[in-house]
């Protein structure tokens, strides 16, 4: 199985700050944002995954490279022009071939593995599954009638909703997508949506799953959504990054950067931005190292700065 992440957007709902730094890595508690569709994606034994990017094409390249820096094997396609996440998620083809491919929304944060929905869309032999979660105002939303598990229709947005499950930003597709592409239209808006795909799958007699998600769920495109899901990473507890090494007590809202090492140490209500020179032996609280380290000696007039403070 492959993944595409979609992020060719322009991040206009973020401007000023995405005219210089594209949404997907912007950071956020520490990490890049597309960080978190790495993790979900390796998480659900994907290796292979392709990128769909646009204007930010050059910046997205420099930055991410080939993906080993994240254990992965990454590509690159360029939508050409804006017109939908039908429309983007065709520029993956030649990429996903007749694989089945996971495609993941580059603005979406979860709290939760979804490795279960990708086994679940496995072992049923759908040819799509669609992760939906309860929601209070699904006016709001693409909307999932479902009879069981089974989608039988989708609705955007709709001013009298039938069910209250909003299409939730992950999809699990088998190869039957590329067969309705050709043939889609594009909706009022002018674009070409991936539910109007979905539809036309339904309307064609194929097995279409919803998969119910319970857990949290962010999309970042806002700036009240991306500091509503930084505050959510940084106060659900510790964050640790995979290759950091830590021996010590984390209390609280603890976020430890990629490459950090933490020993013999209290760390509580402490945020450690990256940098592979970051190194703590003491405690620190409710105290916010506010740039990379990049020596030692750096690091101890931080600490004695925070000392001193105290």
């Amino acid at each position: 199985m492959k993944g595409v992440i979609l992020a060719a957007g322009k991040g206009t709902r973020l401007y000023p700050i995405t005219r210089h730094i594209p949404k997907p890595l912007l950071p956020m508690a520490n990490r890049l944002t597309m960080e978190y569709a790495f993790d979900q994606l390796k998480n659900c034994g994907i290796q292979d995954v392709c990128v769909v990017v646009g204007e930010n094409e050059p910046t997205m390249r420099e930055t991410l490279g080939d993906g080993s820096a994240f254990g992965l094997n990454l590509s690159f396609v360029r939508q050409t022009d804006p017109k939908g996440l039908a429309h983007a998620v065709g520029f993956a083809q030649d990429f996903v071939a007749g694989d089945d491919f996971v495609l993941y929304l580059g603005d979406s944060v979860y709290d939760r593995s979804l490795a279960p929905f990708v086994e679940t869309f496995r072992q049923t032999g759908c040819v799509n599954l669609n992760l939906v979660k309860p929601v209070d105002d699904p006016r709001r939303f693409g909307v999932a009638n479902v009879e069981g598990d089974r989608i039988v229709k989708l609705v955007e947005k709709p001013a009298e909703p039938e069910s209250n499950l909003a299409m939730a930003g992950m999809y699990v597709f088998g190869p039957q997508l590329w067969e309705v592409l050709p043939d889609l239209t594009p909706s009022g808006r002018g674009e070409y949506e991936i539910t109007d795909a979905i539809q036309m799958l339904i309307d064609r007699g194929n097995d279409v799953r919803a998969g119910v998600y319970e857990g949290a769920w962010f999309d970042t495109g806002t700036l009240s959504s991306f500091l509503e899901t930084s505050r959510f990473l940084t106060q659900s507890g510790a964050l640790v990054a995979a290759d950091a090494k830590v021996d010590a007590e984390l209390v609280g809202h603890v976020v430890v950067g990629a490459g950090a090492r933490v020993a013999a140490s209290r760390l509580e209500d402490c945020v450690i931005l990256p940098g592979a020179h970051v190194d703590v032996a003491g405690s620190i609280t409710g105290s916010i190292l506010a740039g990379e380290v990049q020596s030692d000696s750096d690091l101890d007039g931080v600490i004695r700065w925070h000392e001193e403070a105290e």
